[in-house]
């Protein structure tokens, strides 16, 4: 999809306003959404050498790769909320993976209910929201998932079984010698082409959402992706230890890694296991890149690339054993910051914006690009302005929070706040971290007189973003 000069006037044009100028006689630009659970930047086009994301990387040549992408609450549902809506989350607002947008935000129209309403047509395959039945209104067909959706395990002895009336699941990872098609990813992908060639006979825009679920635990994938990764080149955590100074109210559980059989119940797990969970996520992550590969051959095949706007993200980041953590649901650095991919038409490709963005400003970005008017409940900012120059100012700050836990991150810095009774208590505890000394968030230097006042200074910013969000 070599969008580079395809619309270079309108891109000029675009300038004024930061908003790309659509003719009345010209077609609205289509939206593919792609989605990628639990995907950290974990990928080879964002310096990760050892990954192999050929068409993730595809992806980003033809795009802008934001790489300092961070989503507002590191856990499925209340993230994809988030991002939907564009709205933060709060102590009583997308608080968890049970989250519901038609519950906790009906008063709000999302993004794919307003494309709807301005004349597209908005189809959801795989996993959009967490639950298949939120936001009904906004797809102009039911949503779809694959009817084995819950079928993670290829091999029969990996099977989940019932003891004592209670489901134990099966192994937290497995390779198993068997085809793509059988995994409801590749499945997933077969749906969205199959939307892709009737959608391309017709003359009405598109809002079209894919939602893969790997590299959502369990990390299974045909051993043709494992054998990417050799045993014996698989990195384990640096920083495989709690950070330093920080106190242990900020010490989060890793139960949904726990839920397997293969895991402990308690306590640290083996190195073998360690290194093993590393590569069946790198593993997972191959076989997603795989499907996205599908999909950007039929955009070309379809005479569709030059005229859709593609955005690739996660949900947030994933914890693989740094600061002895697994999963999500923290607010460090790991969990939060997620891969964020736009390519669109007048949007030169090939380049890195480092400027701190939010996926909460995913929804204003569609609005721009397409010329729909933004509704007035966005908490959001719009990407255009970096789409086009991808050094131009945007935020100090980026959001994000967790159970009692909120956080800002700077530049440079990350400040966090752990507060009584779910972020509506007393406060607790607080951490800072110097990511240009302490990339890894190794050392808490709240309490260091040295940082006082950059302490202060995020402590403002922090309260004045949660005084700006709606409760």
């Amino acid at each position: 999809m070599d969008v580079k000069g395809v619309f270079a006037p309108l891109m000029l044009l675009g300038l004024w306003g930061y908003a790309l100028p659509i003719a009345a006689d010209e077609t609205r630009p289509n939206v593919l959404f792609i989605a990628v659970d639990d995907l950290r930047p974990e990928i080879h086009s964002f310096g990760h050498e050892a990954m192999v994301t050929p068409n993730l990387d595809r992806l980003a040549t033809e795009g802008v790769r934001f790489t300092q992408a961070y989503c507002n609450i590191a856990t499925c549902g209340a993230s994809r909320a988030t991002l939907m809506t564009s709205l933060r989350p709060t102590p009583d607002r997308f608080r968890n993976y049970l989250t519901r947008v038609d519950q906790d935000a009906p008063h709000v129209v999302s993004l794919p209910a307003l494309f709807k309403q301005h004349g597209y047509t908005t189809l959801s395959n795989g996993k959009i929201y967490h639950h298949q039945d939120d936001d009904l209104d906004a797809w102009s067909e039911p949503p779809w998932r694959p009817e084995n959706r819950s079928i993670s395990w290829a091999k029969p002895e990996n099977q989940p079984i019932e003891k004592n009336g209670r489901r134990i699941n099966g192994p937290a990872f497995e390779a198993a010698d068997m085809a793509d098609d059988i995994y409801p990813d590749y499945q997933i992908c077969d749906r969205t082409l199959a939307n892709l060639d009737q959608l391309a006979k017709d003359d009405t825009p598109f809002f079209l959402a894919c939602g893969f679920y790997r590299p959502h635990l369990p990390f299974v994938a045909p051993q043709k992706y494992w054998d990417l990764y050799p045993e014996d080149q698989i990195p384990l955590a640096a920083n495989d230890y709690f950070p330093r100074d920080l106190s242990r109210a900020f010490r989060y559980t890793w139960g949904e890694l726990r839920s397997y059989r293969d895991i402990p119940k308690d306590g640290p797990v083996s190195a073998e296991t360690a290194r093993e969970l590393v590569r069946g996520y790198r593993a997972s992550v191959s076989f997603v890149d795989a499907q996205i590969g599908r999909l950007l051959d039929a955009l070309e095949r379809l005479g569709l690339a030059e005229k859709t706007i593609v955005v690739l993200w996660g949900d947030h980041g994933w914890q693989l054993g740094e600061h002895g953590f697994w999963c999500k649901h923290t607010n460090f650095e790991v969990a939060t910051r997620v891969p964020l991919i736009i390519a669109a038409p007048g949007i030169p490709g090939d380049r890195d914006c480092a400027r701190l963005v939010e996926t909460i400003d995913i929804y204003p970005t569609l609005c721009d690009l397409t010329k729909i008017p933004k509704p007035a409940h966005l908490q959001g900012k719009s990407l255009l302005p970096l789409l086009l120059d991808t050094d131009a100012a945007h935020k100090e700050v980026v959001f994000s929070r967790w159970g009692g836990g909120d956080s800002v991150r700077s530049d440079r810095y990350r400040y966090m706040e752990m507060h009584a009774d779910g972020g509506r208590g007393k406060l607790l505890a607080t951490g800072l971290f110097d990511l240009q000394e302490d990339p890894g968030e190794n050392r808490n230097l709240s309490k260091n007189p040295a940082y006082a006042k950059v302490r202060e200074g995020l402590k403002e910013q922090l309260d004045r973003v949660r005084a700006n969000i709606s409760r």
